[in-house]
């Protein structure tokens, strides 16, 4: 009996490799490997509330069996050795993926990384920016007009230009 209780305590707590992903339904369901030779399909994934990812095939996380039952696994706190940003300084956090995008708080500013690819804000009706606004690319005006202008285009124009609400200015932007 005594070795009974040591046994199933010992299996209590394990390491699981993210096999599957089940990412349509309430709670995420993983199939796991556990151990070498034991898998567990549609086993819950708690997350941190207000944030979710679906983990790569190879993810590891902790396994727990509630109540000491592999029949009930649940599993915690998955991470991606393979990808996960590396030296962070005490205090920093960082989001990421395995494409290389991720936005990190260091202790010097922000830092929003696209990895290559497009950054786009959404269903808002406005963005507003309490800081002056430097591009190393160009900016387009695509408002009212129809035609998208540069920066350096609008600059340069003397023709009026319409905002929401149907105001017309006739003043060209000053250069920065």
């Amino acid at each position: 009996m005594m070795a009974r209780l040591v046994a199933r305590m010992r299996g209590m707590v394990s390491r699981a490799v993210v096999g599957l992903v089940m990412d349509g339904v309430k709670l995420q369901g993983l199939q796991v490997t556990i151990l070498a030779d034991q898998s567990a399909d549609e086993v819950e994934h708690f997350q941190h509330y207000g944030f979710t990812s679906v983990p790569l095939p190879g993810a590891e996380g902790i396994a727990l069996a509630v109540g000491g039952s592999r029949a009930h696994t649940v599993v915690l706190n998955v991470d991606d050795r393979r990808y996960r940003l590396k030296s962070l300084r005490p205090g920093e956090v960082a989001l990421y993926d395995d494409m290389g995008k991720a936005v990190h708080m260091t202790r010097d500013g922000m830092v929003l990384d696209g990895g290559g690819q497009q950054v786009t804000i959404k269903n808002t009706p406005k963005v507003r920016i309490e800081a002056d606004l430097e591009s190393t690319g160009n900016i387009k005006d695509n408002c009212d007009s129809g035609s998208a202008r540069t920066m350096a285009q609008m600059r340069t124009s003397h023709v009026g230009h319409t905002h929401n609400g149907g105001e017309i200015t006739s003043t060209p932007i000053q250069p920065i």
